[in-house]
């Protein structure tokens, strides 16, 4: 394998919170404006009957609002040349581009109109691969989000591939 593309300072993050936790309440009217978005028209998003009948305790929500509601808004000027955001908590790598690998998702428990859900996102993994290209290293950062019951309601991983 070639030189490393991993500082060891970065390499000890892993496990490292990065993020959060960061808490939202879950609204009806941002969760149903987001179902019409995505095209989404499914009854228990908007009825209370046909959440119950469903098995809902009330009315639930596409199962990606909570990224969407979670995510806090950023300007394009904040956007990085390889289109992504600049990030406070980005791992030092010596690469010289970063993308997007994939997202992985586990839904676990229905997340519900005024529920208030906390996302804390840590740092997964980092690993060095060897590619048909040469050398990449696979950076994989957990967001963990959980109800005020503490709950996991839902666990994301994205995946980023820097060269």
């Amino acid at each position: 394998m070639s030189t490393s593309l991993i500082p060891p300072e970065s390499l000890a993050r892993v496990g490292e919170v990065l993020e959060g936790p960061v808490t939202v309440p879950i609204d009806r009217r941002e969760a149903q404006r987001y179902a019409y978005a995505v095209g989404d028209e499914n009854p228990v998003y908007f009825d209370e009957v046909s959440a119950h009948a469903a098995g809902y305790r009330t009315v639930t929500v596409p199962p990606l609002f909570i990224t969407h509601a979670l995510v806090p808004p950023k300007s394009a000027q904040m956007l990085r040349e390889d289109g992504l955001y600049q990030d406070a908590t980005s791992i030092h790598l010596e690469v010289s581009r970063m993308m997007f690998g994939g997202e992985e998702w586990d839904f676990i428990e229905p997340v519900c109109v005024g529920d208030e859900i906390t996302a804390t996102t840590r740092l997964a993994d980092l690993d060095q691969k060897e590619g048909s290209k040469g050398p990449f290293v696979r950076l994989v950062r957990e967001t963990t989000f959980v109800n005020q019951d503490e709950q996991v309601v839902a666990r994301s991983r994205q995946i980023g591939i820097a060269r």
